[in-house]
């Protein structure tokens, strides 16, 4: 009786599988629709640069790449990256530790605040920045009277990254705080951890693994922001051009193959920050793997419960 119970339910599985399975010529169908898709929108247009970029050899490639107005460019994207990042870093894990650790007034409000980038065009938020701290803006004056300049200099570039920026972080660092929860921080602190100890030998190695994930995400944005930067930015060609903004330049100058020399770098940044990305989901599934299969991982994780 036990065997002919345990076939008939390995019969009414296998049933079960085929039923919510969809026919093979549906999944190629879909498979063909999403790997075109991928190619047409993604893969193409990306070969497209890099191909434009040396349509015309190496030397000119190189000669677009060191001019001093682009190098000028390069530069100050890499230092308001460089800037921005860090801040970005320490915001994102304040704000998440603060919102999957604790209760308090306002977290809902302090949620929202986060995702609102994500919800306002880079353009708007621009114009922001020169409503508050322009010639003509709320804080105009005084910073004219104090001699400092936020609007078309390197101050204004740095808030508008920032703000656009600024939840890649903490939205990457929630759900796994959350998931985590406050079990391994309570038994430090009973142990006679500090609050600090805890933080850096038991919240940070659980988490750091989408930390670094969300860094890669929001350096990747900081460093090919247009829109926001744009308009606060003045596009002054040696002074203010970021990356972005100097392949904009040179597009509209008809140079076309400098521009796409340019755009290559950012075209190689998307393609580091994608396999560094693969790399980190790889390594995440991995560590997961074996935490399952794992002599010292309880029981109910990677055993399979006896049926009667």
């Amino acid at each position: 009786m036990p065997v002919k119970t345990s076939t008939h339910f390995g019969k009414a599985r296998s049933a079960s599988r085929r039923a919510v399975e969809d026919p093979a010529w549906v999944r190629f169908i879909l498979i063909g629709l999403a790997l075109g898709f991928a190619t047409v929108f993604l893969l193409l247009p990306l070969v497209n640069v890099l191909v434009q970029a040396f349509s015309k050899g190496l030397k000119p490639f190189w000669g677009a790449l060191s001019d001093p107005d682009t190098l000028s460019a390069i530069r100050l994207t890499l230092i308001a990256a460089a800037i921005s990042v860090p801040i970005n870093l320490v915001f994102g894990i304040a704000a998440s530790w603060a919102i999957s650790k604790f209760e308090f007034r306002g977290k809902s409000f302090l949620i929202t605040l986060i995702d609102l980038p994500f919800s306002i065009s880079p353009v708007v938020s621009g114009l922001m920045f020169i409503l508050l701290f322009g010639a003509q803006g709320l804080f105009g004056p005084l910073l004219e009277a104090h001699d400092f300049q936020i609007i078309f200099a390197l101050p204004g570039i740095v808030l508008a990254t920032l703000f656009v920026t600024f939840p890649f972080i903490a939205r990457e660092l929630i759900p796994i705080m959350q998931a985590e929860g406050v079990e391994q921080e309570q038994a430090a602190l009973t142990l006679g951890a500090n609050g600090w100890q805890t933080f850096w030998h038991v919240t940070l190695p659980s988490v750091k693994w989408g930390l670094l994930y969300g860094v890669i995400l929001c350096n990747a944005r900081a460093m090919g922001e247009f829109g926001a930067v744009s308009v606060v930015s003045g596009n002054i060609t040696g002074l203010t051009d970021t990356i972005p903004l100097r392949v904009e330049k040179l597009y509209n100058e008809y140079n076309g193959q400098a521009a796409f020399a340019v755009a290559s770098l950012l075209a190689l940044l998307a393609l580091a920050t994608l396999a560094l990305k693969t790399a980190l989901e790889m390594k995440i599934e991995h560590d997961h793997a074996q935490a399952l299969t794992s002599p010292h991982a309880p029981a109910h994780e990677h055993q399979a419960p006896e049926r009667q």
